[in-house]
């Protein structure tokens, strides 16, 4: 089977957080965007960032840690429209898993897990924490078509709602599948419990 690729969106405005917060340290201080990188890119060498265009600090951070920029002239069209674009810039690989860079909490174990099944041929495949679907999300060839063609900042939920029974959850003992950072308060993870901005894990 041809490589998986994996697709990390670091394209948004950061508008809640109020400053660029991909590159703001974590409590070790790794930057948000590189932690989230580092662990996309153990499972899946073939990595693509997504980025706004001209954003020199992080095209220059993801290049030394190896990823493949894609700049994304329509990054402000929201979240599908950098899906879409990332998708495009690999369009020959043998799927795609799809990750936020604003979520660096996730285990290693658990993108390795999901980047395994997408190779064995699953359809759609996701984590689940707590009876909620998380991230990353992976997608196999044949929707490729489909998510080059997406746009708005829902993502991929309207394709994954129209093909449900495609979909695999995987019961994940990670909280950080759904924990991502909106805020500065957000940047010290509640893992225990409730979980702060996790508007995106659709």
């Amino acid at each position: 089977m041809t490589e998986i690729a994996g697709i990390l969106l670091a394209a948004g405005a950061a508008r809640r957080f109020g400053a660029p917060k991909l590159l703001h340290p974590l409590p070790d201080g790794v930057p948000v965007g590189i932690a989230s990188a580092r662990t996309l890119v153990q499972a899946v060498p073939h990595t693509l960032a997504v980025v706004q265009p001209g954003d020199r600090p992080l095209i220059e951070a993801y290049s030394a840690i190896g990823l493949e920029i894609v700049e994304n002239p329509f990054a402000d069209d929201g979240m599908g429209a950098s899906l879409a674009a990332g998708v495009s810039a690999a369009p020959g690989a043998g799927g795609w898993l799809i990750a936020l860079a604003d979520m660096p909490w996730i285990q290693p174990a658990t993108v390795r897990m999901l980047a395994d099944r997408l190779r064995s041929g699953t359809s759609m495949v996701a984590p689940a924490f707590g009876g909620r679907r998380g991230h990353p999300v992976g997608f196999s060839r044949q929707w490729g078509g489909r998510l080059q063609t997406l746009g708005g900042d829902a993502g991929a939920r309207s394709l994954i709602a129209e093909h449900a029974d495609e979909l695999v959850l995987l019961d994940i003992v990670d909280a950080g599948v759904l924990e991502d950072v909106d805020h500065l308060n957000d940047l010290i993870p509640d893992i225990g419990g409730s979980i702060p901005g996790t508007g995106k894990a659709g």
